[in-house]
């Protein structure tokens, strides 16, 4: 059972370190792709179809890009597929979505204080609502809308608002701001697998039978590739977000993130607009820095610890009743708010800390018995916290937490081992 515990955290680790690489790898070929359309000149001699080109240096030689806007004449005997960084990326986050939020969900996804679901009815919630936004966004898409490309790009804004306050209904703040991430990206997987990807192996196919292929593929696919250009840096800052309770824990998380979306449009408007050597709109500076000042602004109104928010009283159940009966939780509950809560306190008192660090509460029993799995492994099988042992943790204390933790597991049944 407690090899069950250190694999769990390992699958998670290696999980989330895959998610950057391809996240890295998928964000790279996109702002590379953007700046290259952006970049290309129309010069004397183009081939037949050829939009415009484009010559870079890098890695000591010279490269020499065409662009065909719809097509070329013939189909060329090699073509590079650029798909899987995409679905890499959505794939590796899902299933870090789940070992995170969902196999932990007593702890980081549903905030009883908002809504009393059960775990199961959060993790139906999570898994439908990532689809909602694709379905509609898709469908303004296809409207007559389409043609119009700002007035669309608002509506989704405001689509991104009302998921981010509806997500904060439910789930803490840390879901919140993770949800949204995991949506936003959603949509735009969804647009290279469902629209992007689709659209060229149409004009693809029309190229091998000997057709014309039609423009307005090529031209769906662009709009569709822009608009995940525009929401890919909000999307990093929202999978960073929980490690920032000052960011995930304000009671307006939701509008900073809506602030976040349109930082997002002014930075990438900036290097857009300078890639395509189309002038210096220096006024995107001054719009960026102000919006970051009224996130930093928002962020220090009153924060709900709405993540792990708990009370003497509560009545504990599932794993929290085992870990609360299990031999030697007195001994724990003597240790750790010594040890901890000088930080990880609703009002911390060490110097430099105004409010728990993540978020983690350690004070009652609620909220011991809620992060058992992480004060084992943080506190008591490895020295990583207290940071440099400020609090002085002799090594019987942290032995006594392994021995409470051990215990607890015994009496846990296997499904609820690793949450």
């Amino acid at each position: 059972m407690e090899e069950l515990v250190f694999i769990w955290d390992w699958a998670a680790f290696a999980v989330r370190w895959l998610h950057v690489i391809t996240a890295i790898a998928w964000i790279g070929s996109s702002f590379y792709f953007i700046a290259l359309d952006l970049g290309l000149r129309k010069a004397p001699g183009l081939p037949v179809g050829a939009h415009g080109e484009e010559w870079q240096v890098h890695g000591g030689g010279f490269y020499h890009i065409r662009k065909y806007l719809v097509a070329p004449e013939d189909m060329p005997d090699h073509l590079t597929w650029f798909k899987w960084e995409s679905y890499s990326t959505w794939l590796s986050g899902a299933a870090l979505l789940a070992i995170v939020y969902w196999a932990g969900g007593e702890l980081y996804l549903i905030d009883q204080t908002k809504a009393e679901l059960e775990l199961w009815q959060g993790i139906v919630i999570s898994a439908l609502s990532l689809t909602i936004g694709w379905i509609i966004y898709d469908m303004l898409c296809k409207s007559p809308l389409g043609e119009r490309p700002t007035v669309l790009m608002v509506l989704l804004f405001a689509l991104l608002v009302v998921m981010g306050w509806g997500y904060n209904e439910i789930f803490t703040g840390r879901a919140t701001m993770l949800h949204l991430g995991a949506f936003t990206a959603t949509i735009m997987t969804a647009n290279v697998f469902f629209i992007i990807m689709p659209n060229q192996r149409i004009v693809v196919k029309d190229l091998q039978e000997g057709r014309k292929p039609d423009p307005k593929y090529g031209k769906i696919a662009k709009l569709r590739s822009t608009h995940n250009n525009y929401l890919t840096l909000p999307v990093v800052f929202l999978m960073l977000s929980n490690h920032y309770p000052l960011a995930f824990a304000s009671e307006y998380n939701w509008v900073i993130a809506a602030l976040v979306f349109l930082m997002g449009v002014t930075i990438r408007h900036y290097f857009n607009t300078q890639h395509a050597r189309a002038g210096n709109p220096t006024w995107t500076w001054l719009a960026t820095a102000l919006l970051f000042l009224g996130i930093v602004w928002l962020s220090m109104a009153p924060l709900q610890q709405d993540d792990l928010e708990t009370s003497e009283a509560r009545t504990l159940t599932g794993p929290q009743a085992v870990f609360a009966k299990a031999e030697g939780f007195e001994d724990v509950m003597a240790i750790v708010p010594g040890r901890c809560s000088m930080c990880h306190s609703r009002e911390p008192f060490y110097d430099g800390i105004r409010r728990a660090p993540k978020g983690l509460l350690l004070e009652t029993e609620a909220d011991i018995t809620l992060a058992a799995r992480q004060i084992y492994l943080q506190a008591g099988v490895t020295p990583a916290m207290p940071p440099a042992n400020v609090t002085f943790m002799e090594e019987e204390e942290r032995q006594a937490i392994v021995k409470w933790y051990r215990a607890a597991l015994k009496e846990l049944p296997l499904s609820m081992a690793v949450r």
